[in-house]
């Protein structure tokens, strides 16, 4: 599937398609550390508002999307410059359910590496994971990612009621983002 997967950087018209893709990834992947009705009654329109904002106004960004077929399977943000220490942020990289463990992930990172060698050269890359997803924390470690510090999940729009308790967050970083380059 790979091979017939097309990658471009998304643009205004793309926000609903991105931020469905988003919530999906989120309510099967987030629950449990997101509160059940943010989740199921607030995210879509929390997560269209949001994308609709990022993709209108891309300075400093860039989100890759990943399509099969017409359809959208796969997306990545970062946010060059995010940190002093550890460069830029990836701040969402989503695959659809139905088509992981099929290198689109792995793809992705290493277009926004790409991206990222591009717009700020010597920069490394990093993330955050919840400390629950354990599949994304080995899909990390198997592309070379350093487990770093831990730090409590800050609430979607800053709304603490968005969360059940405090969870917690674990950082992946990239020192040198040229180790997710993909070899074909």
């Amino acid at each position: 599937m790979e091979a017939e997967v097309k990658f471009r950087t998304a643009g205004a018209e793309d926000a609903a398609a991105v931020a469905e893709l988003h919530g999906d990834s989120w309510r099967r992947h987030y629950r449990g550390a997101y509160a059940d009705g943010f989740l199921d009654d607030e995210s879509p329109a929390y997560l269209e508002a949001m994308w609709s904002r990022r993709l209108a106004s891309r300075d400093g960004t860039r989100t890759t999307i990943a399509e099969y077929d017409g359809q959208l399977v796969g997306l990545a943000h970062v946010v060059i410059g995010a940190d002093a220490e550890h460069g830029a942020l990836v701040d969402n990289l989503h695959v659809r359910y139905g088509v992981k463990r099929q290198g689109i992930g792995t793809r992705l990172l290493a277009v926004t590496a790409e991206a990222v060698q591009e717009l700020a050269p010597g920069s490394g890359v990093f993330l955050w994971v919840l400390e629950q997803n354990t599949a994304a924390q080995a899909f990390y470690q198997a592309r070379g990612g350093i487990q770093g510090d831990r730090q409590e999940v800050p609430p979607p729009g800053g709304e603490p009621h968005r969360l059940n308790g405090r969870p917690l967050c674990i950082r992946y970083s990239w020192p040198d983002p040229t180790a997710l380059a993909v070899t074909a």
